[in-house]
């Protein structure tokens, strides 16, 4: 007689994420959620507990934009309310994260049960599927449905809502196994092949160009096709460039590559995509980063072609003069056979950045003068010039905040042409929400364990989410914190100065926070640094104590250019 074996719908939860292939999940472990821990425990899962549920949310985004293996966050009823920033951000970047609800109990839905809240309502409009699990034996089926949402098409996160009384009642452990699709692992993402007319049309439209540029966004990356972006560019000799807010998909390496699509930051591509009389954006938006398509951002007399992987971001691409829907690796080896070559046009890039590089280095050259013999603190372009002198090749960098943000995206430009080859980097994305910083950090060493991270944070954004630097004690993942510490939300002062009729800031000002203390408080390694010529030495010996460590500069504020553009522009100091 064959006695079925019982286990808890936690562990069925579990079970069918670690068939997907799940290697990691985060968590502020909870009473509602004991039974999917257990699950893991069984599982051999690896589990980070966190200091509270944003965190987590933040760690498993992070890891799983490393990886670009969707990663698990576990939460409570009430840690869902906290881990939603943490969702916006997922959503804003398409990063496929799985969120799971400990939810209130089924059997009283409805009449005020213990910790009940619609968490399925409240994380639709910020998930591609968002559904509460009623029958323990459709566990496994829903995770598979979660999976396939958050994977295919355009990628992003996806919400399951697990009641606590279905987590805890015991199932057959093959629960639900006996329909299709027998076999629920992790299968081959399904990739949309171009259609050959409409191929054939913009690939003549290529050949007629003059000075054609490319453009790569999300698309290319969650479709792993930065190498085919590479080797097109390369190969034609067509400059390409980057969508903000996203993470580096080319190294410095790519001769091609020229940075940023964004005028303020990287002031070279207005001139080349103004210029440009045919514009390939792949895997790509056409939102407020790019100006919605529109002018003066891509004049009215350009063409315009947008490609992308699926029917959700062809749907965002309306203004696009051709649309094709394909895999950007299939478009971009069909680019690689066009046999002509663009290298006068690649050539003017290449010299206008150099150029920029050149007047960059001067202007912080004479800078760093004034301020070294004033006695001043130091510039922020400055401390993350030499942040990044301080690293080595393969050394993974996160920055996060407002204007620390932005100095840092053009600091990435300059090391870049002195010879920095990064292993990665990390930063806020589209929603630009602070706090990330220290959670990416910690996501990006626990994947790379034999590299150094270091996170260049803004004193307001290491308020906003500077407790996760727990985490990183406690699972011993030492990351080094610089500090840029201008003693207030300087974006935000810097704008309200150009913006109040006064000229003064007003509620953004900090008391001088001594955060490297804080860190040799937990057990890590602290140092304070007044002036450059202290930096250096201690960011070698942050390093090599082994240790989380913080290294906490005074700054002067200075405001970047975008937030001065985007400032002085309009009254309302609007981004768009």
């Amino acid at each position: 007689m064959n006695v079925q074996t019982k286990i808890r719908g936690g562990a069925l939860l579990a079970r069918a994420l670690k068939e997907k292939g799940v290697d990691h999940a985060f968590t502020l472990a909870g009473g509602f959620c004991n039974p999917a821990l257990e699950g893991f425990m069984e599982c051999q899962m690896p589990i980070v507990n966190c200091p509270h549920e944003q965190v987590a949310g933040h760690l498993a985004d992070g890891h799983t934009r490393i990886t670009r293996k969707p990663a698990v966050c576990l939460v409570g009823p009430e840690g869902f309310a906290n881990a939603v920033p943490a969702m916006l951000e997922a959503w804003g970047e398409r990063s496929p994260v799985i969120f799971i609800t400990g939810s209130s109990t089924l059997k009283r839905q409805g009449a005020g049960g213990f910790k009940e809240i619609d968490d399925v309502a409240i994380a639709a409009p910020l998930t591609k599927y968002s559904v509460q699990i009623t029958d323990g034996e459709r566990i496994s089926e829903f995770v598979d449905r979660a999976w396939r949402a958050a994977t295919t098409g355009y990628p992003g996160p996806v919400h399951l809502a697990l009641p606590v009384d279905i987590m805890f009642s015991s199932f057959n452990e093959d629960a639900g196994r006996n329909e299709r699709p027998f076999d629920r692992s992790d299968r081959p993402v399904p990739r949309a092949w171009p259609d050959p007319e409409r191929l054939e049309q913009i690939l003549a439209m290529v050949r007629a160009a003059d000075r054609p540029v490319l453009i790569g966004g999300h698309g290319v990356w969650w479709s792993r096709g930065e190498s085919a972006l590479a080797d097109a560019g390369t190969k034609l000799r067509i400059p390409i460039f980057n969508v903000p807010y996203h993470s580096k998909m080319l190294g410095e390496e790519c001769d091609a590559y020229m940075g940023l699509a964004d005028f303020h930051q990287y002031h070279p591509s207005k001139a080349a995509i103004q210029e440009a009389d045919l514009v390939l954006m792949v895997g790509c938006r056409l939102d407020n980063q790019m100006n919605f398509g529109n002018p003066p951002f891509i004049p009215p007399e350009t063409k315009l072609v947008c490609v992308n992987g699926s029917h959700e971001e062809l749907d965002y691409n309306i203004g696009a003069d051709v649309q094709l829907l394909s895999d950007p690796a299939a478009f971009l080896n069909s680019l690689s056979d066009v046999s002509q070559t663009w290298d006068g046009w690649l050539e003017l890039q290449s010299a206008r950045r150099a150029e920029w590089v050149g007047e960059w280095s001067r202007h912080i050259a004479a800078e760093t003068a004034k301020d070294e013999l004033d006695g001043g603190k130091l510039h922020p372009l400055q401390l993350a010039l030499d942040v990044q002198a301080g690293m080595q090749d393969g050394d993974w960098l996160v920055f996060d905040g407002g204007n620390t943000h932005f100095w840092n995206e053009i600091a990435t430009n300059i090391a870049a042409s002195r010879g920095r080859r990064l292993g990665g980097i990390l930063h806020p994305g589209n929603y630009s929400l602070l706090g990330v910083g220290v959670s990416f950090a910690l996501s990006a060493k626990n994947v790379h364990r034999d590299k150094t991270v270091v996170l260049v944070t803004g004193d307001g954004a290491f308020l906003s989410g500077g407790l996760s630097i727990e985490t990183c004690f406690q699972e011993n993942i030492p990351i080094i914190v610089v500090v840029d510490n201008n003693a207030g939300l300087d974006c935000i002062s810097q704008q309200q100065e150009r913006l109040f009729k006064n000229r003064q800031h007003y509620a953004t000002d900090f008391r001088d926070i001594p955060f490297h203390t804080m860190f040799e408080g937990l057990g890590g390694h602290g140092e304070l640094v007044n002036r450059r010529e202290e930096f250096p030495a201690a960011m070698q010996r942050a390093i090599a104590s082994g240790k989380t460590a913080c290294i906490n500069v005074k700054c002067r504020g200075v405001i970047s250019p975008i937030v001065a553009a985007t400032s002085d522009k309009r009254e309302k100091a609007s981004i768009e």
